[in-house]
This record gives structure tokens, sequence and C-alpha cells, in this order.
């Protein structure tokens, strides 16, 4: 099983909102190095649910990947803010995966907290720069998150 990192703004799907769900579709991302590593997740993997683009960013809880990779919708949708003209049924070049809820932290684990931890000094999210809405967890630095949790 890999652990990732997911990105979304709580006002388009919030951890609580996937917990009343259950179950959703992850879709709009549009940056080929985030779709590549949607590709390579697996039904089973699990991943830190991380809000963005809000008051108190940070990480929420946790989601399981529940379907491979497949099509993006959105994609051939007009209506969608996430349409690509150059997008067709034959060649579609983004990818979704649904998505089910794992568990929601009692309290997000904010970025500025995040940074400060030593054990996350190589986690892709706390890097200079990095504003990839998915990335590769490690083991260690998903222990070393979890841990976080149980204080």
């Amino acid at each position: 099983m890999a652990f990732w990192l997911m990105k979304s703004e709580p006002d388009e799907l919030s951890i609580t909102g996937l917990g009343t769900q259950g179950t959703a579709r992850w879709d709009g991302v549009r940056n080929y190095q985030a779709r590549n590593f949607i590709r390579e997740m697996n039904e089973g993997d699990e991943f830190f649910f991380y809000h963005s683009s809000c008051p108190e960013p940070g990480i929420a809880g946790i989601a399981r990947i529940a379907t491979a990779a497949y099509p993006d919708p959105t994609a051939l949708d007009p209506e969608s803010h996430y349409f690509d003209a150059k997008a067709s049924h034959e060649k579609n070049p983004w990818s979704a995966v649904d998505v089910e809820h794992v568990r929601t932290f009692r309290q997000v684990l904010s970025l500025g907290f995040l940074k400060q931890q030593a054990a996350l000094g190589e986690l892709a999210l706390v890097q200079k720069g990095s504003r990839l809405s998915v990335m590769p967890v490690t083991a260690e630095q998903w222990a070393a998150v979890f841990a976080l949790t149980e204080r």
C-alpha cells in the first residue's frame, strides 16, 4: 500500500463533506505531475486529506482510494470549471479516482505546525515552492504525521 497527500479546497470538498457522502470522485487535477501520481494510485491506498486555500490550511483527516484511476469526466463537460477543450472521449489526458472517508481528525494539523516537525522536513508539502495538489508520502512521514494526531 502506498501513502499520499491530496489537497482540496473545503468549499469544493472537505473531509467533513466526504464523511457525510461516504465516497466522492476526486477530479479536476490539471497538473501533469499530480495527474501521474493519481495514475499510480491503487485501490486501498490511503491519503492525508489536506484543506487548502482556506483560513486554516492543514491536514484534516484520512481517506482511502476506492477505485483505480479512470478518465476524468469533468474534462469533457463544457459546464464544468475543469473543462478541457482539447480533451475528447478518445483522448482524455486527465484522470480521476473515487475516494472514501476513513477518519476526520479532532483538530486540523496546520501547515505551520507541520513545518515545525523535524521528522517532516523532507515532506514535499513543507518544501518551499511545492504546490502540487497530489503528492506521495513515505511510510516514515505517514507514521510521523499519524503520531501527531494521537497527541
